[in-house]
């Protein structure tokens, strides 16, 4: 099989985009039915990718729209150039896509990761907030099984670059991420779900006060809440070993430390290290970026809250190497696994009542954080995380990158 710096062979884009069609159809709650919409967005460098998708798409009877993302130079013109009604502009039409969308797959292929470094973080926070109603659309179709989606991420030589590998080596650890080097990939993935499966339902069977997370950097108490649910690997991420929850924000206490680097909006930031009292972080520090950092936890109000816990175990994950790239990283497997938090919005899919009861009210109520911005951080550090139960006892659910289950 042919494998070269440049692109993905044929075959493994058909495998990869077999594995994304998996994603979708599963993510969603509902079965996709003929003629049901499906908005294909992709940047540029993805576009074979995308025509293989658009192709599946139509055979399967249903109707692709297609979309190219915003290239650097014009993402850089809109912040640059943007007045206050141009950053807040939604296109006429944007509401009703939205509101008639039955799928959505995103294939990021950046070209660059770094040019929006030195824009006013305000400017990206005001957009993104004016584009929260459409994210609000999407999440309550999802909650009543009339949408779902997936997104993968396509080499480029920037993230190569980035990530201080050769895009060979690059695409070689998506290739593996993946499993686009077996025959049948979409039965590994099936086969990875389904054991997956077995650790949620033993995580969901503990009556768990807090989790305590110990390892090097971290020394955190986090609230799973009530009527929660653990999910993962559910589709949504090509790829995704991670398993997590929506923990009731507000009884987050003690000190996450991310040691694995992340890009956002353009910035490089290392070392992230943020110390939780009552729920919200009122200590922020990092080695790089602290300055981004602290601007992009005040966007708003649940900025500074926890939206997300998550664990991979490394026996899923052949992830082994910094990828400059939020969908790998927060799903890496390495030695240790790993454990990540996202600081903002929360998943009310991890709600364990029924999706279509969910309203504003009942999300404030059970402590589901709300915000414009969601970022993972992540911890590779060799840890343990123990579950309190409401029981009094201690169980150790998770060490050295494995469920102990």
């Amino acid at each position: 099989m042919r494998k070269t710096a440049d692109v993905l062979s044929e075959e493994y884009l058909g495998r990869y985009a077999d594995v994304l069609v998996w994603g979708l159809e599963t993510a969603r709650k509902n079965r996709f039915r003929k003629k049901d919409l499906i908005l294909i967005q992709y940047e540029k460098a993805a576009l074979r990718l995308a025509e293989i998708l658009y192709e599946k798409i139509l055979a399967a009877g249903m109707n692709p729209v297609q979309r190219i993302s915003l290239s650097p130079v014009m993402e850089r013109s809109f912040y640059d150039k943007s007045v206050d009604n141009q950053l807040v502009f939604l296109p006429p039409g944007e509401r009703e896509l939205y509101e008639n969308l039955n799928g959505r797959i995103y294939l990021h292929a950046p070209e660059s990761l770094t040019h929006l470094k030195d824009v006013d973080s305000a400017k990206i926070g005001k957009s993104l907030v004016a584009r929260k109603p459409l994210r609000d659309i999407m999440e309550k179709r999802e909650q009543k099984g009339d949408y779902g989606w997936t997104l993968c991420t396509f080499p480029t030589e920037e993230l190569a670059r980035q990530a201080r590998a050769t895009r060979n080596a690059y695409a070689n650890q998506i290739i593996r991420a993946c499993y686009l080097d077996q025959e049948n990939p979409v039965e590994k993935w099936k086969e990875i779900r389904h054991n997956a499966a077995a650790i949620k339902k033993w995580l969901g069977s503990l009556p768990v006060a807090r989790f305590h997370i110990e390892s090097a950097g971290c020394d955190l108490w986090i609230t799973p809440g009530e009527q929660r649910q653990w999910i993962g690997i559910s589709g949504h991420n090509i790829p995704s070993f991670e398993l997590f929850i929506s923990p009731d924000w507000r009884g987050t206490e003690g000190t996450y430390y991310a040691n694995l680097p992340s890009y956002r909006s353009g910035n490089y930031v290392e070392e992230v290290k943020l110390i939780f009292e009552k729920g919200e972080a009122v200590s922020i520090s990092a080695r790089t970026g602290e300055d981004f950092t602290m601007r992009q936890l005040a966007m708003d109000q649940g900025a500074r809250r926890l939206g997300e816990f998550s664990l991979t175990d490394r026996r899923f994950s052949h992830i082994d190497m910094f990828m400059a790239d939020t969908l790998f990283d927060e799903n890496f497997g390495g030695k240790y696994g790993n454990c990540h938090i996202a600081v903002g919005a929360s998943y009310t899919d991890t709600f364990s009542g029924d999706q279509s009861l969910m309203t504003t009210a009942l999300k404030k109520k059970l402590g589901f954080n709300d915000s414009a911005l969601h970022w993972d951080m992540v911890n590779t550090e060799p840890k343990t995380v123990t579950a309190h139960l409401k029981t009094g006892e201690k169980v150790l659910i998770y060490e050295n990158g494995l469920f102990r289950r």
